[in-house]
């Protein structure tokens, strides 16, 4: 378990060290000013899209799929890590697990709060705790509450999600009806 965070927090590194390249190697002429003007920018359009992420799980949890496909990458490289625990790789796995939460209609709300955010050039993350509540299959409500870590790419002038862990959440993995997981 120790080496696997290692590794993790390796490879994290690895990933964002080149994410701040522009900025670094604008010219002499540049101002401090304009490079933290353009770094606000960034993390502002990196908020909205965090926000999207929201809106997005919030209309899958009442049926509705057309915002997260908007929001995700369409590639073999993305991932998803969520509250049902084990890891999804690629578009057509994470979509064919959307499919499947939004058939469950949780019909609950999640919020963001406690959001740090990082902004690269071209990549950037966020950091968060989810909480909120939905429905168990019979109709109970459950409560939310789990830590998340969303990263963004930059592709085409848009912020794309590329990865979305979640802490394991016993709460949710025992309100979804046993058929319904299958």
């Amino acid at each position: 378990m120790k080496n696997s965070i290692i590794i993790l927090l390796l490879a994290v590194v690895f990933i964002f060290s080149g994410c701040n390249k522009r900025l670094e190697t604008k010219s002499d002429t540049t101002t401090l000013e304009e490079v933290l003007k353009e770094e606000a920018k960034i993390k502002q359009d990196l908020r909205v899209a965090n926000d999207s992420l929201y809106s997005a799980l919030n209309a899958m949890f009442k049926g509705n799929l057309d915002p997260m496909n908007a929001l995700w990458l369409h590639s073999d490289n993305i991932t998803d890590m969520g509250p049902f625990g084990g890891r999804l790789t690629g578009w057509d796995s994470v979509r064919a697990e959307f499919k499947k939460e939004a058939a469950m209609k949780f019909d609950g709300k999640i919020i963001c709060k406690d959001l740090h955010v990082y902004a690269g050039t071209n990549m950037g993350y966020t950091v968060c705790n989810e909480v909120g509540e939905n429905m168990s299959a019979d109709g109970k409500p459950v409560s939310v509450s789990h830590r998340a870590t969303n990263i963004f790419q930059l592709i085409g002038g848009q912020w794309k999600l590329v990865h979305h862990q979640t802490d394991f959440s016993v709460n949710l993995e025992n309100a979804v009806d046993p058929s319904a997981k299958k």
